[in-house]
């Protein structure tokens, strides 16, 4: 009979292990160490080592995304929006830096991640910024001629390069602390006032 809890540790325990040896050093039966189960029950919730990698990150993205959601619908306007969600991205990564490590650098040896298993959700969090940025344009804070989809793509790019840089350069400083510099200057960049 199988545990339903047993997915999320193994989840869990690949996380560790991705981020301590690196996906492709890593090996299910070291999963299964870290989580403290026999290798051959982890073949009862995932086929395959890929499988894992794709199931987490597909299952914390979508967590995330929506966790954004729930806490900028709280915010007063698109700006405020924007600030939050810079913020929320970085504090959900430095709070977790093995997860940091798995999705800012191992995610990246896989090609094709991007491309397919992932995409669904990278679309989503692509679709929640480029809401607020719509948002912005209708109540008048940000440009009318603004391309959305490029904008999302900026405001995106700026936060992956930010968080991959703290990861790489083994988490020196508080991610945190540049958030406010990051939406501020993608913010000057598609307020009609500059601010």
């Amino acid at each position: 009979m199988r545990d339903p809890e047993k997915p999320q540790q193994i989840i869990e325990a690949a996380i560790r292990v991705f981020a301590r040896s690196g996906y492709y050093n890593s090996r299910v039966s070291d999963i299964a160490r870290e989580a403290g189960i026999a290798s051959g029950t982890i073949y009862l919730y995932f086929k395959t080592k890929d499988e894992i990698l794709v199931t987490l990150f597909r299952e914390k993205m979508a967590a995330f995304v929506g966790q954004l959601r729930a806490a900028i619908a709280r915010e007063p306007d698109a700006v405020a929006k924007i600030r939050r969600l810079v913020a929320l991205h970085f504090e959900v990564l430095e709070r977790n830096p093995a997860l940091a490590e798995v999705v800012q650098v191992e995610l990246r040896q896989g090609h094709k991640f991007f491309r397919g298993a992932s995409a669904h959700e990278v679309s989503q969090y692509f679709a929640l910024i480029g809401s607020v940025l719509q948002e912005g344009i209708a109540a008048g804070r940000f440009r009318s001629d603004l391309p959305v989809k490029v904008a999302t793509k900026v405001l995106f790019g700026a936060m992956d390069q930010v968080a991959t840089s703290w990861v790489l350069g083994k988490r020196a400083y508080r991610l945190g602390d540049t958030a406010e510099a990051v939406a501020t200057i993608f913010l000057k960049g598609v307020t009609r006032d500059g601010v």
